[in-house]
């Protein structure tokens, strides 16, 4: 690693407000002087990969994510201590008035009488350009009663300097690393004694992959809330080889794990047969990541197949999961399927996009669900050991049988055929903001645009259809209102059904 004037390759720093690592020191021909070639967190800041002149100097994973800019251009941060005494010695009042909030956890300042550092129950030094520990011991002597710590957007550059802080501080429960880029170390397990009492960890856009968390995990053993937002996890691959590589971590504490905005679409439990849950004993931080005993896993999942939903049906104590805008469909083209379908599929679900399932709710989706897909059931040979085809695309149907007993022949959901009676929707038009307006019932097309509805809302409200404003309530999802937000969509689009109730508010 070269070494110039304090500068090395893989340290972090910053110029105009902007972070980089620094890939390269030396002199760039034909200009004379010292250079630092780096990588910016942001790309956009970047003029090229890592070559000038023909010759490259090192490389980048976005193609105009480097520069080359001069030393005197730079900042490489101050230290933990420094840090502490420019924001505490002089922004005390401010910062003890600022609200603190690590991952779900919403915290308060406690009574100080003493404003010394030892008093400190939470140090806040996110954007301080903290770049490690500075003097040996003196962190322990300084801040020793620190429970929740905030570095994000420091200029940190692995692991090892991470380490160095929180290993002097005994009590830390809250470590907020966002939007750092950590280099890992050679031996993680190593710094196990560092985060021996760390609680909730956020690593959002921290440019991660999903082995880079599993490879860091063995460090944190009492962690019961990781949120890695916003990282580079597209893909959980999941086997148990993957497992052996880590330490054993048998008294597993984690009970959330967010992954939103992730862009994770595909999930896998490659040791797991279809319709099989993962077992508690396999494997190691298969304990730590995914069988916690209250693990409330949420997800913004950009879902396109249903596969993706039977993996999820592995993990045996998923009791949350939040997937809005997700791209599964149904046969029927109605995201209320598609809602009933994830119900019936993810038999230990208890809440789903935040809001709880009710035991009705969850018997009406899994008997649906048998009548749904019981024809493909009996022409996939019916009984108990229907073919193997239909097994691994619908795992769970053989446990929903034992439950309510096959559907009888009669019972089978088919499509009906096209009528005008099986297009006209009873729809009871209500509204909430005039209480002495009675409801109006009223018989309407399912292809009817929302604009036509407008229309005859007009004609009986006197109400121009440009200031009316359309939601809907469904009895199958009761406290749940969908917002009607375009004029040119059907009734059909919006998934409205016979029975549906339509609010209707003006200006």
């Amino acid at each position: 690693m070269m070494i110039e004037n304090g500068h090395s390759a893989g340290r972090r720093v910053s110029c105009d407000g902007e972070r980089a690592t620094v890939r390269y020191v030396g002199p760039v021909p034909p200009t004379a002087g010292l250079w630092l070639g780096v990588e910016w967190d942001n790309p956009e800041r970047g003029k090229h990969d890592g070559s000038h002149g023909g010759v490259r100097y090192f490389t980048c994973r976005h193609p105009e994510g480097g520069s080359f800019v001069r030393p005197a251009k730079v900042s490489s941060g101050v230290d933990y201590l420094t840090a502490v005494r420019q924001v505490y010695e002089n922004q005390t009042e401010k910062v003890l008035s600022e609200e603190i909030s690590i991952s779900s956890k919403k915290l308060e300042w406690l009574g100080i009488e003493d404003r010394g550092f030892e008093s400190l129950p939470s140090v806040l030094l996110g954007r301080c350009e903290v770049n490690g520990p500075g003097a040996d011991g003196e962190i322990r002597k300084s801040t020793p009663n620190v429970q929740w710590l905030d570095m994000s957007q420091s200029l940190l550059s692995c692991w090892e300097d991470v380490s160095a802080i929180t290993q002097q501080l005994d009590g830390l429960e809250g470590l907020q690393l966002g939007n750092n880029r950590l280099r890992l170390t050679s031996d993680l397990s190593a710094h196990c004694r560092s985060f021996c009492s760390l609680k909730v960890l956020v690593l959002n856009s921290c440019d991660l992959t999903w082995p880079q968390v599993l490879q860091c995990a063995p460090m944190w053993p009492q962690l019961e809330d990781l949120s890695v937002e916003n990282n580079n996890i597209t893909e959980l691959n999941i086997s148990e080889s993957i497992f052996k590589m880590f330490f054993c971590l048998s008294d597993c504490r984690l009970e959330h794990l967010n992954l939103s905005k992730t862009g994770l679409s595909d999930i896998r439990f490659d040791d797991t047969p279809p319709g099989k849950k993962k077992q508690k004993n396999i494997s190691l931080l298969m304990n730590f990541i995914l069988i916690s005993l209250s693990l409330s896993l949420s997800l913004s999942l950009s879902l396109s197949q249903w596969s993706v939903v039977d993996e999820l049906a592995k993990l045996p104590s998923l009791s949350h999961l939040s997937c809005r805008g997700n791209q599964l469909v149904s046969s029927d083209g109605n995201p209320k399927t598609v809602h009933q379908l994830l119900i019936a599929k993810l038999g230990r679900l208890v809440f789903l996009n935040n809001c709880e399932i009710h035991h009705k709710e969850r018997r009406g989706a899994e008997l649906d669900y048998i009548k749904m897909f019981g024809e493909e059931w009996l022409k996939a040979g019916g009984g108990s050991q229907p073919s193997t085809q239909f097994i691994g695309q619908h795992p769970r149907y053989l446990t929903l049988i034992d439950k309510y007993g096959a559907p009888e022949e009669g019972e089978l959901k088919k499509p009906e055929p096209f009528a005008l009676k099986n297009q006209l929707l009873k729809i009871t038009f209500a509204f909430p903001d005039d209480a002495d307006r009675k409801p109006i019932e009223k018989r309407v097309l399912a292809s009817m645009v929302v604009q036509k509805v407008k229309g005859l809302l007009y004609r009986l409200l006197k109400v121009p259809a440009a200031d009316l404003k359309l939601t809907y309530t469904s009895p199958k999802m009761l406290g749940t209102e969908f917002e009607i937000d375009s004029d040119l969509k059907t009734l059909q689009f919006y998934a409205i059904e016979d029975g549906d109730q339509v609010l209707v508010r003006w200006s």
